[in-house]
């Protein structure tokens, strides 16, 4: 039994129990992954996957397995990359949500820079699905996101409150901070972010709690482009509270309520359950948690459009 085995069982794992895609993400052939998971299975005398047709189905002792190879490779990886670069450790790889790397990761970098001169910061800002595949292979050291990770090997800390608000135009009748029905609500155009984004995940979860299923008009990776979306008159959006700041204070949109529709969230600092934090990344950690305490708060970075008078 190698490590080369332990991570074409993950593959085959992370694939839905498809050999077949497990092997084309390794660049092996079908053949080769299935002979090391046979091979895995004679070494222990254990059955990994039941053969049902022509589809696998993870055992008991499967699962158990899935947990020993998933820290002995996070594990593996660290030694390999540490050992490898022992002399760059100053490297330290951080993802962000799309949001949260739009609005508060460039802050809390030049900050970090300020006081860490010798760290550099390799950054990956995806939506949260992606991110969590990342720190599951050991491509990230730490992420931040909105919504709380899916995968028990991860450790996810709430470390801010924020809110989501509900973006109309300004000519659309509503006074700032108008309280609406939920009936009156779900006639609106929504225009949201795409699936996979922890805003889109935490307006999706509120809209199942008040009974009604999302169908939006938009749906966009840019919260720009949302925003003067919402200028322009094309509808309604639902975007966190601080990248809408601009906007509301010169009253080119107006923010309204509904009191059915809870939209509060809290973004958290999430890494593997194996990994070895350095002190970079504490330090790191740490700035993001007292980061509120001690800057003020980002302000939105895009354009704003102007809709024509």
């Amino acid at each position: 039994m190698t490590i080369r085995h332990l991570k074409i069982f993950l593959a085959v794992c992370s694939c839905g129990f498809n050999t077949t895609k497990a092997a084309a993400r390794l660049h092996m052939t079908q053949p080769a992954v299935s002979l090391a998971i046979r091979e895995l299975e004679q070494y222990y005398g254990v059955i990994l996957f039941d053969r049902i047709g022509r589809r696998l189905k993870i055992t008991g002792a499967g699962r158990r397995f899935l947990e020993y190879a998933s820290r002995i490779t996070v594990l593996f990886d660290d030694m390999e990359k540490g050992m490898r670069n022992w002399d760059s450790f100053g490297l330290l790889r951080v993802g962000a949500s799309i949001t949260i790397g739009s609005q508060f990761l460039p802050e809390y970098v030049k900050v970090f820079y300020r006081r860490d001169p010798g760290t550099e910061i390799r950054a990956l800002i995806g939506p949260s699905d992606l991110l969590e595949q990342k720190l599951l292979e050991n491509d990230l050291d730490l992420a931040l996101m909105e919504g709380a990770p899916r995968s028990p090997h991860l450790i996810a800390e709430e470390y801010m409150e924020d809110r989501l608000v509900i973006l109309c135009p300004a000519d659309s009748g509503y006074r700032q901070g108008q309280e609406i029905t939920l009936e009156e609500f779900r006639r609106h155009r929504l225009l949201l972010r795409e699936q996979g984004s922890g805003t889109r995940e935490i307006f999706d979860r509120a809209a199942r709690e008040a009974g009604f299923i999302v169908n939006p008009a938009w749906e966009s990776m840019s919260t720009t482009a949302l925003i003067n979306a919402v200028m322009n008159g094309l509808g309604t959006a639902i975007l966190p509270y601080r990248m809408v700041l601009e906007p509301l204070e010169r009253g080119l949109a107006v923010a309204v309520h509904v009191r059915e529709l809870s939209l509060r969230r809290r973004l958290h600092i999430v890494y593997h359950q194996e990994k070895f934090l350095t002190p970079s990344a504490l330090a790191f950690i740490e700035l993001c948690r007292s980061f509120e305490l001690d800057y003020p708060l980002p302000r939105f970075p895009g354009h704003l459009q102007e809709p024509p008078r």
